[in-house]
């Protein structure tokens, strides 16, 4: 058995190693690469991603995951080597049903898709992109045709990114939300907005980024371990456990821009950079799912990142680097900036409160395109249709609308957006369980000290990678199963005070 282990393990590395060599890549394409490498990035990782899924589902594969299972059954369930088995099993029995020419389409198009959509967005040119979301769409539904059974035809692609979630079940949970989430929106909206001109003050690029680092050094984002770079739309990625890197953009007219980006990046590397290191080159070095993924972003984002007691002890330093901005801004005005409610039109710039409105109506035109009751031509005002309705806005121009989002146009029609809003509750229960076990935690914060909360999330999350399902780590985490309340009642209590409710 050891030795058939040592083999699968051995196999599993080759196609861990392509797959990074392909992430390699496309953070190229996101930051670097020169606009002329387009056509030949899309076929390299069109190889490469071929390549990969041949070698993942070679029949000696799934015969070492069959001789495998006496040891498995032998082992406790949560023991590395049977999760490390149960995971790479999973994976082979989806990756079996698609096929390997489907896997390269997918790279080539996504590749392509994305640099159309680079230059289609400043250039408000829907009409260019058009094509290449026909054929996303027309991919994505080969895709979850790979995976026949289903209720609802994004069910596997859901699947794939948060494993056990269906579209009735994210539907259901996002209608428990949204029950009480916009009536809070509607009183929070009808008052006085906060002013945040103070964000807009004109802040120099290199300065945003030295203090933006600084903030993430103290988290305990490792910077021998990753780097930060500029983009289109900000992202993690890694190339190994030794090698997890952010990106974020900036914009000197808004600090709120490129802080929170860095913010919200370091939280999904902090994640990735405290897997268990013996996990390296298999499966069970990645985040569990989108979902918890985007759980540690969105808590170091806003749980701790927009939180009064952080800035208590950040302020000062941020006003000495942009004295003629901030200088005359007291602390009680800058955090209302920073928390400021208002129906807007991108959804990485929305506020607490709304932001979730914005993933609903994403989750519900992708679930539309994949059924086919609506069509790609008439996403546009479809989209516009549904900003009216949720947020009582109307997008000026496809750029602050349709295209705003990359997701589409670098990836599959669905599977990703829930992960969203999936996170912001998750990040609730999390940071609950953490402050249930140390209390001193928003003490630690207000001093700009991070290691308890940081080492609660690593012992608690981290380390495991996707060792358990969400269900489990959840369950393991807090003692319990996702629970909106949490969130809604970290919402209440913050924007309680904030708004006077």
């Amino acid at each position: 058995m050891e030795t058939k282990l040592r083999e699968l393990r051995g196999r599993l590395a080759e196609v861990y190693d392509l797959n990074m060599a392909n992430a390699l890549l496309s953070w190229d394409q996101s930051t670097y690469m020169p606009p002329g490498g387009a056509a030949a990035r899309a076929r390299q990782m069109a190889t490469i991603g071929k390549i990969s899924h041949q070698k993942a589902t070679d029949e000696e594969v799934g015969a070492l995951l069959d001789d495998l299972r006496p040891y498995e059954a032998s082992l406790p369930a949560d023991s590395d080597d049977a999760a490390l088995i149960r995971v790479s099993r999973r994976n082979y029995e989806h990756m079996v049903r698609v096929p390997t020419d489907l896997i390269g389409e997918l790279y080539a198009h996504s590749a392509a898709s994305y640099d159309a959509w680079v230059k289609a967005r400043p250039a408000n040119d829907f009409a260019a992109v058009r094509p290449y979301l026909e054929r996303n769409l027309e991919l994505s539904r080969r895709l979850a045709n790979c995976f026949p059974g289903y209720q609802h035809i994004a069910d596997p692609l859901i699947d794939l990114s948060d494993y056990g979630m269906r579209a009735e079940s994210v539907r259901a949970v996002f209608a428990e939300l949204r029950a009480e989430l916009v009536p809070l929106v509607k009183t929070i909206c009808a008052q006085t907005p906060a002013d945040d001109a103070c964000l807009r003050r004109g802040f120099s690029e290199p300065q945003q980024l030295a203090f933006g680092e600084r903030v993430i050094r103290a988290f305990g984002y490792d910077f021998s371990r990753g780097r930060q770079d500029k983009t289109h739309h900000p992202f993690m990625t890694k190339f190994s456990l030794g090698d997890v890197r952010i990106t974020t953009r900036f914009r000197e007219d808004d600090l709120s821009d490129a802080l929170f980006s860095t913010l919200h990046e370091s939280g999904h590397a902090m994640y990735e950079q405290g897997i268990d290191l013996s996990y390296e080159g298999t499966p069970l070095a990645n985040g569990t799912s989108a979902g918890v993924h985007e759980s540690q972003s969105r808590l170091w984002e806003n749980q701790v990142g927009r939180s009064r007691r952080l800035w208590e002890h950040f302020y000062p330093q941020l006003q000495a680097e942009f004295p003629s901005q901030l200088g005359d801004v007291p602390l009680d005005s800058f955090y209302r900036a920073i928390n400021k409610v208002h129906r807007s039109l991108i959804r990485t710039d929305a506020d607490e409160v709304t932001y979730n409105l914005h993933v609903m109506l994403r989750f519900d035109l992708e679930l539309a395109l994949l059924e086919g009751s609506l069509e790609v031509r008439d996403l546009p005002e479809a989209w516009n249709a549904r900003y009216r309705e949720d947020l009582g806005l109307t997008p000026p121009s496809d750029s602050d609308g349709v295209l705003q989002d990359v997701h589409w146009f670098s990836g599959s029609i669905g599977g990703a957006f829930q992960g969203y809003t999936l996170g912001n509750i998750l990040s609730a229960q999390f940071f609950a369980a953490a402050r249930a076990a140390h209390p001193q935690i928003d003490a630690e914060i207000g001093r700009g000290e991070f290691a308890t909360l940081h080492g609660w999330l690593r012992e608690n999350i981290y380390r495991h990678g996707s060792k358990f399902t969400t269900d489990d780590l959840v369950h393991r985490a807090t003692g319990g199963p996702l629970d909106i309340s949490p969130y809604m009642a970290y919402l209440r209590e913050k924007y309680g005070d904030l708004y006077t409710l």
